[in-house]
């Protein structure tokens, strides 16, 4: 995808956005079905992750049951 197709999409930021911009952007890509994500820092100059919706999915899920946490 170029970065045109990025910039007509509505990014959305994470609901633990700290208040110096630390936090991520998603965004629907309906056309290609996939989610979009990108560090919120960066803006329109961050790089540009997508997943399949099934692997957001999975990814949120994991989250979701601590399976990702780090081990302290």
């Amino acid at each position: 995808m170029t970065s045109a197709e990025f910039d007509s999409i509505s990014w959305r930021k994470g609901s633990r956005c700290a208040a110096n911009g630390t936090c991520v952007e998603i965004a629907a890509m309906g056309t290609v079905r996939a989610i979009a994500a990108r560090d919120a820092k960066h803006g329109d100059a961050s790089p540009v992750l997508l997943f399949s919706v099934r692997e957001w999915r999975t990814f949120t899920d994991r989250i979701k049951q601590g399976d990702l946490d780090a081990s302290l």
